[in-house]
């Protein structure tokens, strides 16, 4: 694990040629970020969805494959109200126009369950979906009202019903019966974690996907979050040694 504060390390000088396939990026520090500027948490929220725009793009960019972000937790709905509806709206704001996503070719998948959600907001999310799901030249997974815990509680829901049913014996299940069910299902595991603000944990984020992830800690604010900053935790997980487990 590596921290990195606002100096950036002395790698930046070229991307390596084995990228991550997949970077998964828990967007943390908007309402820190306002703060310390003094203003009200929104503020810092909407930047940090700029920023969210900012780091599809340069991801896409320089080759990343899939890209996840962790946007809202199941865990999040317990917020003030007004900040919820607040983030709400900022969504469905950015859904209103996904014409950025066409010009990048990019395929948006929401994991997380979309129930809690108004018709309205749901409807926008099933159209996205739908209209860019022939894209193959990046993923983006957008995960919204999501919870590792819930994902895993998802899959072995779908588990059961199998077995009930006759379809599945016990003694069959293996890991890949429950990747299979996952949000993710048929996606690879992410490679990478990043997490600014300075926070290090994983929030119940991807906790199935991330088993061998790498991470990355940094201590700049999301809405500050760069390209360059992007590339350093990239550079920094080219340099790491991933055994799985081996020697």
């Amino acid at each position: 694990m590596a921290i990195f504060g606002k100096k950036k390390p002395e790698l930046l000088t070229e991307l390596p040629e084995q990228m991550p396939s997949h970077v998964a990026i828990i967007m943390d520090g908007n309402g820190r970020w306002a703060k310390k500027r003094g203003l009200p948490r929104p503020f810092g929220h909407r930047e940090g969805a700029k920023t969210f725009k900012k780091i599809v793009r340069h991801a896409k960019d320089i080759g990343i494959k899939h890209l996840s972000f962790y946007a809202f937790s199941t865990e999040n709905w317990q917020r003030p109200d007004d900040e919820v509806a607040g983030l709400m709206k900022i969504f469905s704001d950015y859904l209103d126009d996904i014409s950025w996503l066409h010009k990048e070719k990019t395929r948006m998948i929401f994991i997380g369950s979309k129930d809690r959600f108004t018709e309205e907001l749901r409807n926008k999310m099933i159209q996205t979906e739908k209209v860019t799901e022939n894209y193959d030249e990046m993923v983006l997974f957008l995960a919204i009202n999501y919870g590792g815990r819930d994902d895993i509680t998802h899959s072995t829901r779908r588990i059961a019903e199998m077995v009930k049913k006759g379809e599945l014996n016990p003694e069959d299940i293996t890991e890949q019966t429950v990747a299979d069910g996952l949000y993710t299902a048929g996606f690879p595991d992410v490679d990478l974690v990043i997490r600014p603000s300075g926070e290090q944990r994983l929030s119940n984020f991807l906790i199935w996907q991330c088993a061998y992830a790498e991470y990355y800690f940094t201590n700049i604010l999301w809405p500050d979050f760069t390209g360059e900053d992007l590339e350093a935790a990239i550079i920094e997980f080219a340099n790491r040694s991933r055994r799985f487990g081996g020697v």
